[in-house]
């Protein structure tokens, strides 16, 4: 007897093909898919007419936890991935205290392992001085370096930290590329003029494309120099797309989040501070060459950067207004809506939101429906559409905005590990995620 079969669900295959048939989990893995599985099983689920897909993974998320966590924490961060279909997420550290050290680290972990809904990694947060951690903590996906403005102690700008970091160790070396010293520059010319100094759509001005595009070139040149595995986080614009196409080798991947692919500067007039994010949304014309990198392959995946802040905290006027918006619970919806209107095919969905991750961060049995696979799976609807609504979300500050857009490809079912973490509306809080594993020297 199996202890899960999923029946008559239209699987997705990584070609983007869709195969009616069953699927059997045991002990948390796939071990069976066959067209009609006869024996029976301890909980069954009838997929019929539903899309079954992997869980998404969700490479870069804020769940705030500790220091913040009237804002978001671990379990309610994972419990909205698991209503949006989400079964694996990789959190960042500029928590407070930051994760900077093996101690920070132990502690989220055993938080995570307490309460998180969906499987977890966390990245390890450069300093210039922690150089011997970066390299040590374990377990950890890789190191997040941010090269702009941060909160607490995690910037590293200064051309000689930049290179110890990069010329030292072998761990995957994720960037926030945005330039300092531009950013310090441009704050201060704009600032001079009070007249426009309170305006959010400001915030696209002083973070201009030169400012992303100087510190993407700096991070793809010291990756060249020290032969160093780099991840770029959160693309945002053309001439870095541009860039990239031209210039990236094997060693690089890249990422773009759905704030920037289906929100735009012209928003700022509609919901002002609340689609303020570093890096910032831009026009159209940006949002199109996104696109298209994703197209071509410059860009390797989707994630979120989900950055959760109250409602209370995003009506300060700008520029005391803080910057980020939630979309963990969100993003699969937005794309499998993309799918629909032909902007993207389902194979493409499942390489940006699945197996595209788990490949760049060398991810063990995650990403794809596959016998021997890891049981992470989002059943959805693909047919219906449904507006979102504040009210119904499960992130800690109930907001999104994207609320009030119709989405299909909601998740009806999310399994992780084998069991249901959500269905019906509801959470299975007894069920509990586990620690993402690596198969290089990342967790050594």
């Amino acid at each position: 007897m199996h202890d899960l079969i999923i029946r008559n669900g239209l699987l997705a295959t990584s070609e983007g093909t869709v195969l009616e048939s069953d699927l059997a989990c045991d002990k948390g893995r796939i071990t069976r898919i066959d067209r009609t599985i006869s024996c029976n099983a301890k909980q069954e689920i009838d997929a019929a007419g539903k899309l079954t897909m992997p869980g998404v993974i969700d490479a870069q998320v804020h769940f705030r936890d500790p220091g913040a966590t009237h804002k978001e924490d671990l379990a309610s961060g994972s419990r909205a991935a698991a209503r949006g279909g989400v079964t694996s997420f990789l959190e960042m550290p500029n928590t407070k205290p930051p994760t900077i050290d093996q101690h920070a680290l132990d502690r989220k972990l055993e938080r995570a392992a307490a309460c998180s809904s969906a499987n977890y990694g966390f990245f390890i947060g450069a300093t210039p001085e922690n150089i011997d951690a970066v390299n040590h903590a374990s377990p950890v996906c890789g190191i997040k370096i941010f090269m702009g403005s941060s909160t607490g102690n995690l910037l590293v700008h200064k051309d000689e930290d930049l290179e110890r970091i990069f010329g030292n160790g072998s761990r995957l070396i994720a960037v926030h590329a945005e330039d300092e010293a531009r950013l310090r520059e441009r704050s201060n010319q704009f600032s001079k003029n009070p007249a426009n100094a309170s305006q959010p759509n400001l915030h696209s001005k002083i973070r201009d494309a030169e400012c992303a595009l100087i510190a993407t070139k700096r991070a793809v040149e010291l990756s060249h120099r020290f032969q160093r595995r780099l991840h770029v986080l959160h693309l945002t614009t053309a001439q870095e797309v541009h860039y990239l196409r031209a210039n990236r080798t094997p060693d690089i991947t890249v990422e773009c989040t759905p704030n920037h692919l289906f929100l735009t500067e012209e928003d700022y007039d509609r919901l002002g501070t609340l689609v303020q994010m570093n890096p910032p949304i831009r026009s159209a014309e940006h949002q199109e060459e996104l696109w298209k990198g994703l197209h071509d392959g410059t860009i390797d995946f989707i994630a979120t950067d989900h950055a959760p802040h109250t409602l209370e905290e995003k009506a300060k006027p700008y520029p005391d207004s803080p910057s980020g918006m939630p979309g963990v619970e969100t993003s699969l919806p937005l794309l499998i809506t993309a799918w629909k209107s032909g902007k993207c095919s389902l194979a493409q969905v499942l390489k940006w939101m699945c197996w595209g991750p788990a490949q760049a961060y060398n991810m063990i049995g995650k990403g794809m429906l596959q016998e021997g696979y890891d049981a992470d799976i989002a059943i959805v609807n693909d047919t219906d559409y449904f507006k979102v609504s504040n009210e119904k979300l499960l992130t800690r500050v109930g907001w999104s905005p994207f609320n009030g857009t119709p989405l299909t490809g909601w998740p009806e079912w999310t399994i992780v590990g084998g069991e249901v973490a959500y269905s019906e509306g509801k959470i299975n809080d007894s069920v509990r995620g586990k620690p993402v594993l690596f198969s290089n020297d990342q967790t050594q």
